[in-house]
């Protein structure tokens, strides 16, 4: 079990962390969190109705972390579009992104959340690192958090396409990104044993 995630009977999945792997996801979660930003603050209204029709930003992010974890919802991949199709694809996205930003930054901070939790309650069981066992719920939450935690690092990576995933392999260890590589290749194969648990 140790560095992979596993199924548990009736569900949910369980991996054996150590100490310091512990302290390295918490660490990289709470950074998350910190970017994605706090929720709804003591201004908001009172309404839970009037808050969840509130609009959200209608401008993509300046970060390009953040424009990784909330991209533009419509885009050409195939190419570049002329003027009039571009500004129509900006004004669509500028709408949807109005509409669902927020609820994407809620979700995504409850997944941080949750994996904060978890590693705080592990933490509190005792020492020497423990196993960690996940309900299907957490389950999920752990694998939209990982998932971001990976967007976000091979962000700051430049990392578009799997070849350079392929170049990150062939860092001398004297480069100074070589401890965000280590952890963006180690929190993907934490990732793809936890997809491999859910998978019925």
């Amino acid at each position: 079990m140790p560095g992979q995630f596993e199924p548990l009977p009736g569900g949910g999945a369980a991996v054996a962390l150590d100490d310091v792997e512990i302290s390295i996801i918490r660490s990289l979660a709470v950074q998350l969190l910190e970017l994605i930003g706090p929720g709804p603050g003591e201004d908001a209204p009172e309404d839970p109705l009037a808050e969840l029709f509130a609009d959200g930003p209608s401008e993509p992010p300046s970060d390009p972390v953040l424009m990784r974890l909330f991209p533009d919802a419509y885009s050409d991949p195939e190419g570049t579009p002329g003027p009039k199709e571009a500004e129509e694809q900006r004004a669509y996205s500028s709408e949807f992104r109005r509409y669902t930003e927020n609820d994407l930054r809620a979700g995504k901070r409850e997944n941080a959340l949750a994996v904060i939790r978890a590693l705080d309650e592990l933490n509190a069981a005792g020492e020497g690192g423990a196993v960690l066992k996940l309900s299907p719920e957490q389950s999920q939450q752990w694998l939209g958090a990982l998932n971001d935690l990976r967007l976000a690092i091979g962000s700051r990576l430049d990392i578009t396409d799997e070849e350079d995933t392929d170049l990150l392999y062939r860092l001398p260890d004297e480069d100074p990104r070589k401890p965000m590589v280590m952890a963006y290749l180690w929190l993907g194969g934490l990732q793809e044993t936890l997809v491999s648990t859910l998978m019925p």
